[in-house]
């Protein structure tokens, strides 16, 4: 059963409220595909609650409650006309990301950070310490693994509480613009659940253009400007 686009308000992209409808669809879709998304973040910054609000809305709950291992969520979304089977993983927070494969099955085994379509890293706008969590993952993540067309998109969480920032808005978007390679800045507020639709909206575009637009040689040379654009929302 799709999630109706009023419900979404985002026309192509629709969500699958039910992982077995799209697992039968799938099964005569000769465009379905299975990616990962790795959410990473801080201790707090709602990272379980951003997931849980595209998941299953309206179900935030300011109790907070650390997540302890790591879990998959696995909604189904079309865009496009482009059936996916979403892997979306949740973790603890880590040390720091695995510098290779043998690291990873050594501390991270089933954690599939190494092998991500994409990732989304989380911080709290309040929380200046948040954000230098996430820019030293981000240096870890560039550093250990080709990051050749996988989209990596940079999440302000808590909007609600933006009057308590610990960084200006337009401090963060120059250091995500300058200097680092990342396809989008988004703020949400999983608490009223804003922009959390937009957040994966935008990820599955960046995703479904790279895997049927970029791939086609015909275009990609006239699209390698877009692509290494960063979106700000």
């Amino acid at each position: 059963m799709f999630v109706s686009s009023s419900t979404c308000d985002l026309p192509p992209y629709r969500r699958m409220s039910n992982t077995a409808n799209a697992k039968a669809l799938a099964s005569s879709d000769s465009n379905f595909n299975q990616v990962t998304i790795s959410i990473l973040g801080a201790p707090s910054v709602g990272k379980t609650s951003i997931i849980q609000q595209f998941v299953n809305p309206h179900t935030f709950t300011d109790v907070y409650q650390q997540t302890t291992m790591h879990q998959c969520y696995y909604p189904a979304v079309i865009i496009n006309d482009h059936l996916y089977e979403l892997q979306v993983m949740d973790y603890p927070t880590i040390s720091q990301f695995p510098v290779d494969s043998l690291y990873e099955w050594t501390h991270y085994r089933g954690y599939r950070l190494r092998t991500a379509t994409a990732y989304i890293l989380v911080y709290d706008v309040t929380s200046e310490q948040s954000f230098q969590y996430i820019h030293a993952l981000r240096d870890q993540i560039f550093s250990s693994r080709n990051m050749h067309d996988v989209p990596v998109f940079v999440v302000g969480n808590k909007h609600d509480l933006h009057d308590e920032r610990g960084m200006s808005r337009r401090e963060v978007i120059t250091i995500i613009k300058k200097q680092w390679k990342c396809s989008g800045y988004i703020e949400c507020s999983a608490k009223h659940n804003w922009h959390i639709i937009m957040l994966f909206k935008e990820i599955m575009r960046s995703i479904d253009d790279h895997e049927h637009t970029y791939k086609q040689t015909g275009t990609r040379m006239q699209n390698v400007l877009g692509r290494n654009k960063c979106v700000i929302l």
